[in-house]
């Protein structure tokens, strides 16, 4: 390659080198791009000698922590991509009540820090998932209703700026930076390279919870999502859910529900009793440390996909008709599509006693997430099942409000409004003042202008017979295990 490597540190992966195929990859194996150089970086002064050399020779930068961008944004063809991935080292002082991770550290990797000495943390639900990215988009997680979202609990960040150097920003030192990192800061002003929390309670355990619906009907469908916003008008602040109607090719129509309660396992059944009085309810209840809860949460999760998806907030109730429209989105799905499905993030609680002008997540009076996604292995399916979700966005539009941006959609037309709402314009001022000369872009950050990036490529040939031999498992596209795979592990918790 015909590129000065000067000034880069840390480790340097090349399109010749045999390990580039496998590093370029993000979790979303959808989407292939190809970087000019991917740099893991090792310590702050490789990010700022990363930053310094893509000014120097004016090559667009993406930023990767775990490489879950569901659009492929920390990730790039013809970029530098500033991994930082290596940076993962975590501390504790108890006395101030405080937690550092540096910004490659994952939720596994901070879960297992923190359970080991008695804390939970307000993380989410995949293990492999870089906190910063998720922390900087706001973070919804399991525990959100109970600690507030991921970036509820942050202090300090500290990032290396668009001239390399090292900066910190907190409620006392550069907070209008800081006011934009939590909630919309992942990718837009620098590299974060270490994060500081405040450290919640201790718990010891708390309750884990499972509830399975399988082969389901369309009415059946219809019924548990007016159970889903009824339960939620008044839902116990220590409870999250995650509530979802698919299809999928294993299950046919079904629906899940899978949550945290920090309380014991037989308060948690008579709050969920809405729901486990619904037909066909396989149920399981478990009283565990949060460690063992937040493992089996992810334990499930592939270490890659093939997806297309679309969020939006809800702020009101739907009528019938609406949720009868809802449940006709995914009744059909596309072909090649293994799973189809409308998935509900529970919003509300400590989320919504942050005032909405707080923190740069703008959606803090909604009552939840919606996700739609479709998912599928062989790769002469991608354009039809993307297609089903570009016909199906404009009537699940038509009833909600915003985006959330750590669950992007490259389709937007007005993406900095759908994602910050009325933040948008007081975001951009922000840019202009700590990344006056945008180093710090992508398709859908704020200010993108300067480089195009590159059209991700469509995969075909060897990689698509290489998916055709992987056994269909749905255990990959359901992201959580089946109840009636472990009823009979003799917990005296279960619930029949």
């Amino acid at each position: 390659m015909d590129i000065c490597l000067w000034g880069l540190g840390g480790h340097i992966v090349l399109p010749e080198d045999p390990g580039y195929n496998q590093a370029r990859q993000d979790y979303n194996r959808a989407i292939q791009q190809y970087p000019l150089i991917i740099n893991y970086c090792r310590n702050k002064e490789d990010v700022a000698k990363a930053v310094n050399w893509a000014r120097r020779y004016r090559i667009p930068l993406r930023i990767r922590s775990g490489g879950h961008n569901y659009e492929g944004y920390s990730n790039g063809s013809s970029t530098l991509v500033v991994d930082v991935s290596e940076m993962n080292s975590v501390s504790l002082d108890e006395e101030r009540g405080l937690l550092t991770l540096e910004g490659g550290v994952t939720n596994r990797q901070v879960y297992e820090f923190v359970s080991a000495r008695g804390y939970p943390f307000p993380g989410g639900t995949c293990p492999t998932v870089g906190v910063s990215g998720y922390v900087t988009g706001g973070g919804w997680g399991l525990s959100c209703r109970y600690l507030g979202l991921g970036c509820d609990s942050l202090e300090e960040i500290e990032l290396v700026n668009g001239e390399g150097r090292l900066i910190k920003a907190s409620r006392r030192r550069n907070a209008e930076l800081f006011w934009a990192c939590r909630g919309a800061g992942g990718g837009n002003f620098g590299v974060i390279v270490s994060m500081v929390f405040r450290l919640p309670p201790k718990t010891d355990n708390v309750t884990l919870i499972e509830i399975d619906y399988l082969h389901a009907t369309a009415a059946g469908q219809e019924i548990f999502l007016a159970t889903w916003q009824q339960w939620l008008k008044d839902a116990d602040p220590r409870i999250t859910l995650i509530a979802r109607i698919y299809n999928s090719a294993n299950d046919g129509l079904a629906m899940l529900v899978r949550g945290v309660f920090y309380g014991e396992a037989d308060e948690a059944k008579v709050l969920m009793e809405p729901f486990t009085r619904l037909e066909g309810a396989e149920c399981s209840f478990q009283y565990v440390p949060f460690l063992e809860a937040v493992t089996i949460i992810g334990s499930n999760y592939p270490d890659s996909e093939k997806f297309q998806s679309v969020s939006r907030f809800v702020v009101r109730s739907f009528n019938q008709r609406e949720i009868t429209e809802l449940v006709k989105l995914i009744g059909s799905p596309p072909p090649g599509s293994l799973f189809a499905g409308l998935s509900m993030y529970a919003l509300g609680g400590k989320v919504r006693e942050i005032g909405t002008d707080q923190t740069a997540f703008f959606y803090r009076q909604a009552d939840y997430i919606i996700w739609l996604e479709t998912i599928w292995e062989e790769n002469r399916f991608a354009g039809v099942n993307r297609s089903w979700i570009n016909r199906r966005f404009p009537a699940l539009a038509s009833v909600t409000t915003g985006s959330y941006v750590n669950f992007p959609y490259s389709r937007l037309a007005n993406y900095l409004e759908e994602y910050y709402g009325d933040h948008a314009a007081l975001l951009k001022e922000i840019k202009k003042e700590y990344d006056p000369c945008n180093i710090f872009t992508f398709p859908q950050g704020l200010k993108s202008r300067g480089p195009k990036q590159a059209k991700a490529a469509v995969l075909t040939g060897s990689e698509t017979e290489e998916a055709k031999k992987k056994p269909a498992d749905d255990r990959a596209y359901r992201r959580f295990r089946y109840v009636k795979n472990h009823a009979d592990s003799g917990r005296q918790d279960f619930l029949k």
